[in-house]
This record gives structure tokens, C-alpha cells and sequence, in this order.
């Protein structure tokens, strides 16, 4: 332990002998000494002025709408003079501490958000030394399977909200005194309103649902054990009894209540009138509990969800909070979303600190509010790359357009030429008296046209040379009689 005693005595000269051993034997021969003389004895070290422990680790599971629970400061029985406690919880709320004399935390119709870590600290004087020790706590709610989910139908002549909901508030009230009677809970969960099948112009039909918990005020009053597994056992017993209780209560409730009256001002006098009661036995989580294997004694039971998780109504799973939503307490149904578009980077955020900025969203944003800008910048440069682009194109047209004009004169000039010399030499070979249309001579031979003088004369250009070589290349040209050899004379 780190019980310490403060002793006065004469000042004491400690020696190092050079070894750990002797020092221990010279200090406790020492303090003999001293306590044998009368005189009290000091040691050279220093001891804390005062002593505490921690204690860490201890589950502690109370059922959902507990009459009466109580957590006592230390889990063992302690024996101290004056002893002095003070809770505290993980987190700050405006919520008081009941604690007893003995210093007993109590929790009085426990509730899903009372769940969290708790710390107790008891501190005692012992030997005139201030000494303190710290218990933590993990402490969950729970509930074990039931429940009941009623149908009710009602016939009316009408169907609008402001008469239906007078209807509903008229029943509830009424159902006040069944349920403090049977100690249960009744919660409209849903209302639909639709035209009766038999007579759909006069008559319409109310359907009514009612979720009925079996937790309600002092429901565990005969469960009184302190005994974990004698009092989970208890509750059992207690749930599927008040389960058959409760249904059996209804019914006769709405065999003796067979008609409502609804009055008032500017409403007039309708009935409804209930014609169908039907009960669904349930063995479902409530909203903001889940199944979980953490309950040993209890495996079937339901377990509030942490911070960080939530779980619906009728699932039987506690879920991670998905990305963009966070859950500060225990036992939520529905995770809250982060504000201002901001999100979490992971599922399962128990804070709101969790939610940060989306870097996507805020460069998004920034593009957006820089998109004018952008637009004035680009555009002109777009206007003037364009017309550059059609001046250039202009250019590159009329220059081709002017290159390529002379050589399509030549060509045309060439072929004109290569007809006329074709013609003459077809008049020549034909013979003299020979028309336009008289045919090729009877007696012909092969055309020699090694002879030719096809040299231009002096002062010729190059036109009349290209004319000549067209003539060489000519084949198949028509024959010409042996009696006529013909010179060619190219002119100009």
C-alpha cells in the first residue's frame, strides 16, 4: 500500500556502505533505535502527503423504467471512519445526483439517456492521513423481449384531421387510467382515414395503431431481488404476465367503450364507433436498443446503444451512425446530421467535433463563385483564337487559289494543242480527198515516223518541244498510203 506515517526524530547520518542491502539494514536498526528510545523517527525520503487508489473496469446493467436501483460507491464493504463521496459523470449535465448517507447512487424509472461512465471517490482519514479511493462504473440499460401492437378501427361519417385528432386526444385521455392500472404504456405510432368499402359517399373507416410497452411506472414492483439473475428472471416472469393482463384489459376497455361522442364548437356531433380490436404479440428491441452477446446473464436482451450508434424502432441491431452523422448519448433511434454541409471522415461519430469540412463541397463552392470570373478571362481569348484561326484560313485560300491558276492555263493549253496536232495527222493519213467522215484507206501500211524532223527551228520555245514528244508517245496511229510521206512543220 501507499499508507504513509510522518515521525519526527533526531537528525541521522546515513552512511553509504556501498551496497543497497546495508543501507536497508543501518535505516531499519535505525528507526528501532528511535521508536526504543522514546523519540520518533525520519527517514531521508519523502512520502505522498496523501494515498489514493483506481479501480477500473466494472459493467453494470439496470433495466429500462427500474422502480428503484441502487449503485453503491465501492463494491466492497468498507469500514472507515467519516467517510465523505462524490460522483461524477463522463459527461456535464444539469441532471442531480440522488445519493444516500451510505453513499449509494440512485436511479429512480430509469431511462436509456442515464446510461454512461460514472466514478465515485470516497475519501477517509486513516492514521491521520487523507486517503481516497476512485470506483468507475460503465453503466447500460436494458430491457428483456415484449411487447404488445393493437389495430383499432372506427366507423365514422367523416374524415378530417381537425375532428380526428379531437377523437384521438379523447382517447388517450381515457386510456390514462388503464394505464396506470396495469402499469403499461400506450403510444400512438399511426392514424389513417379512408372510405368504407360497404358505403364509400356516407360512411368512412378510422384505423388507429397503438404500441403498448410493457415499462411502465412500478411495472417491476414485485421484482425486488438483489440477485442479477434472480431479478432478470423475475422480469421475465413479470413481462409475460402483464403481457396477457394488458390484452385482456383492452378488450374489455373497448367492449364497455363501444362508441365516442365528439362535440364542441364549430364541430358537429359525430360518433365513431369501434368495430375491430386486434392484438400482435411482439419480441422486439424499443427504439435505441439492440441485441448484443455483452449481458451474459440476459442474451436475448436488449442493450441501449452506445454513443457513436443508434438503432431504430423494431430492429434488434445497434448500427454505426453512417458518414455525415453523428449520436452524442445513449440509446438513439436516429443519428443527427452534421450541419452546414459538413461530414465525418468514418461512421460511427460520437461527437459533434467529429464533423468537419467536405473538402469536395468547399472546392465546389470556390469553383462556383469563381466561375464569372473565369468566364470574363477566357471568353476573350476564346473570340480572338477564333478569328485568328478564320483570317488565317482566308489567307492560306487566297494563296492557293493564286498559285494554282497559272498551271491550270498551261494545262488546258497543252491539251488543246495535243487535239490539234491529233486531228491534222488524221486528215493527212485519210488523204486528201477524204472528208471529215470518209473512212481509213484500203491499202495501208505502218506509219514510219522515224524521219520526222520533230527539232524545233531556231528562236522555238518550249512549247513546241512538249507538242513533239506528244507526238512520239502517240500509239496506234492511224496508216497513211506509201504514195504520201508527210513533213511536219510545227509553228507556233
Amino acid at each position: 500500500t501507499a499508507q504513509r506515517g510522518r515521525m519526527l526524530c533526531t537528525p541521522c547520518i546515513w552512511p553509504d556502505f556501498g551496497g543497497p542491502g546495508l543501507l536497508g539494514t543501518v535505516g531499519i536498526l535505525t528507526l528501532v533505535l528511535c521508536s526504543c528510545s522514546g523519540q520518533p523517527a525520519s527517514l531521508t525520503w519523502d512520502l505522498p502527503a496523501s494515498s489514493s487508489w483506481e479501480h477500473q473496469g466494472d459493467l453494470v446493467f439496470i433495466h429500462m423504467e427500474s422502480s428503484l436501483y441502487s449503485l453503491p460507491c465501492s463494491p466492497m464493504e468498507m469500514e472507515v471512519a467519516d467517510p465523505t463521496y462524490h460522483w461524477v459523470r463522463d459527461r456535464t449535465d444539469s441532471k442531480l445526483f440522488l445519493v444516500t448517507k451510505e453513499g449509494h447512487l440512485l436511479f429512480q424509472h430509469f431511462q436509456a439517456g442515464d446510461s454512461g461512465k460514472y466514478s465515485c471517490t470516497i475519501s477517509y482519514m486513516k492514521h491521520g492521513v487523507p486517503v481516497s479511493q476512485t470506483f468507475h462504473y460503465s453503466v447500460f440499460g436494458y430491457h428483456v423481449l415484449g411487447g404488445l401492437d393493437t389495430v383499432l378501427l372506427f366507423h365514422s361519417k367523416f374524415c378530417e384531421d381537425k375532428w380526428t385528432k379531437s377523437f384521438l386526444w379523447g382517447l388517450q385521455k381515457k386510456l390514462r387510467q388503464l394505464e396506470i392500472k396495469q402499469h403499461c404504456k400506450l403510444q400512438l405510432t399511426a392514424t389513417f382515414c379512408f372510405p368504407s368499402l360497404s358505403n364509400p359517399s356516407d360512411e368512412s373507416i378510422i384505423q388507429v395503431e397503438l404500441e403498448v410497452s410493457l415499462f411502465g411506472p412500478h411495472w417491476d414492483e414485485y421484482c425486488n431481488s438483489q440477485d442479477m439473475e434472480m431479478v432478470t428472471n423475475c422480469y421475465r416472469k413479470t413481462v409475460r404476465h402483464n403481457l396477457g393482463q394488458v390484452q385482456l384489459a383492452l378488450t374489455r376497455f373497448f367492449e364497455e367503450h363501444k362508441s365516442f361522442h365528439i362535440t364542441g364548437a364549430g364541430i358537429p356531433n359525430i360518433n365513431f364507433t369501434n368495430e375491430f380490436v386486434g392484438f400482435l404479440k411482439t419480441e422486439q428491441c424499443n427504439g435505441g436498443y439492440g441485441q448484443t452477446k455483452q449481458l451474459l446473464r440476459c442474451l436475448e436482451c436488449c442493450i441501449v446503444c452506445p454513443p457513436g450508434m443508434f438503432s431504430p424502432p423494431k430492429k434488434s441491431q445497434c448500427s454505426p451512425c453512417p458518414v455525415g452523422t453523428y449520436s452524442l448519448i445513449y440509446g438513439v433511434a436516429f443519428c443527427t446530421p452534421c450541419k452546414d454541409g459538413m461530414i465525418t471522415r468514418v461512421p460511427g461519430a460520437s461527437s459533434v467535433t467529429d464533423c468537419v469540412k467536405n473538402k469536395r463541397t468547399k472546392q465546389a463552392v470556390s469553383i462556383t463563385h469563381r466561375i464569372p470570373g473565369l468566364l470574363l478571362i477566357i471568353l476573350p481569348a476564346l473570340l480572338a483564337i477564333n478569328l485568328l484561326f478564320i483570317l488565317s484560313s482566308c489567307y492560306w485560300f487566297y494563296k492557293e487559289y493564286r498559285v494554282s491558276s497559272p498551271r491550270a492555263s498551261k494545262v488546258t493549253g497543252s491539251n488543246k494543242r495535243m487535239e490539234t496536232v491529233i486531228s491534222f495527222f488524221r486528215t493527212l493519213w485519210q488523204g486528201p480527198e477524204a472528208g471529215p467522215d470518209a473512212g481509213p484507206a484500203s491499202d495501208t501500211t505502218h506509219l514510219d515516223t522515224s524521219h520526222l524532223d520533230t527539232s524545233t527551228s531556231q528562236g522555238g520555245d518550249e512549247q513546241h518541244t512538249h507538242g513533239a514528244s506528244s507526238l512520239a508517245v502517240t500509239p496506234n496511229l492511224a496508216p497513211a498510203t506509201d504514195e504520201t510521206i508527210p513533213v511536219l512543220i510545227l509553228e507556233e
